[in-house]
């Protein structure tokens, strides 16, 4: 979904206030995501989890199930967070009155989360909130439903939430090439997954949302596995000594980041073709807030892709204060409207 906030000048913005929900409603959420046996292993060992089912591959294969099972609640978490782009104005959840597993879950299965609006009604004791009431299940590769959550959420209403403050001449744009969902033929609506070659325009500015708080824990891991072991990433002395304590954030970690945030407006993109002129003037330092916008400067066919097109983009990312932190020209390729792989992979 996307607000004007001025002449070719475009905010991101997502989740259903509360009005907008109504019993009887069906969404299908995208993406869906891969769980691999590493992420399995990580949940079970980061939580202290000691079914050794999860991570002792000799001992699953003894087991009826012959490989290591997903840990349930690492399957809940996905799950849930799958639902952001269609819940995104959701304050809380205040409960959940049953999370059945409904189907094993291994390393290398794909879930996909659908939600079935179940009850709406007022919430008393804050009237700029509403209750919803929601089934959110998940399905894997082969269509077999792995789980189903029975909750409860307070939903902000329309214009309630605290990133819906007026902005001076912002409003919502109407049609389907800002919409955030489509409406199936089974009268399911699906999100949709950013926008076509055909509707971006050379001089449209887009304002990425949500921003992106990087964390020292996270900083240094990107580092350390990227081979990148300088005192300022690994050796926290050295830190505090000579730094006064403020890690900078990795270059090339930064430019992943300020790529990554443009993907909610850019997801239709095909590959990167080229990255130009990257100009880092001022360092992000770990514990710190960036935000995103991105200008079209041109575009054209692609001459060996007729299903693309390519586009030239300015990206720059700011700090919470509005320093300039990094900017550059990226080229990519973007699938055409009605083209791609979206139907047959059920986007």
């Amino acid at each position: 979904m996307q607000f004007t906030t001025g002449e070719n000048r475009y905010r991101e913005n997502f989740g259903l206030s509360f009005e907008e929900f109504a019993v009887g409603q069906k969404f299908k959420h995208r993406p869906g995501v891969t769980l691999s046996q590493q992420d399995n292993k990580d949940e079970a060992l980061d939580t202290i989890n000691n079914a050794q089912l999860h991570y002792d591959a000799c001992y699953a294969a003894k087991t009826e199930w012959q490989h290591c099972l997903g840990v349930s609640t690492l399957t809940l978490q996905n799950v849930v967070g799958m639902t952001w782009k269609t819940f995104g104005k959701r304050q809380r959840i205040v409960g959940f009155d049953d999370i059945a597993m409904t189907h094993p879950v291994f390393g290398g299965d794909t879930l996909y989360a659908e939600s079935e609006i179940m009850a709406v009604k007022e919430y008393p004791q804050n009237p700029a909130l509403g209750i919803v009431t929601v089934i959110t299940s998940a399905v894997n590769q082969q269509g077999d439903v792995v789980t189903k959550i029975l909750y409860h959420m307070l939903m902000y209403k329309a214009g309630k939430h605290p990133l819906d403050a007026p902005v001076a001449g912002a409003e919502k744009l109407p049609g389907d090439k800002f919409a955030s969902h489509r409406l199936l033929p089974d009268g399911t609506y699906i999100e949709n997954v950013g926008m076509y070659y055909d509707d971006l325009q050379p001089g449209d500015i887009f304002e990425h949302h949500p921003g992106k708080t990087v964390t020292a824990e996270e900083n240094k891991r990107h580092a350390l596995r990227s081979l990148e072991w300088s005192s300022q990433y690994s050796d926290q002395h050295y830190i505090d000594t000579f730094l006064e304590g403020a890690m900078p954030v990795n270059e090339a970690f930064l430019i992943g980041l300020l790529t990554a945030l443009t993907t909610r407006s850019f997801d239709r993109v095909a590959a990167n073709l080229q990255w130009k002129d990257i100009q880092l003037p001022y360092p992000l330092y770990a514990g710190e807030t960036m935000y995103a916008e991105s200008e079209i400067l041109a575009k054209r066919e692609s001459k060996s892709r007729p299903t693309q097109g390519i586009l030239q983009v300015t990206s720059r990312a700011y700090k919470q204060d509005k320093t300039l932190v990094c900017v550059f020209e990226r080229h990519l390729l973007v699938y055409k409207r009605g083209l791609g792989p979206y139907e047959a992979a059920g986007y």
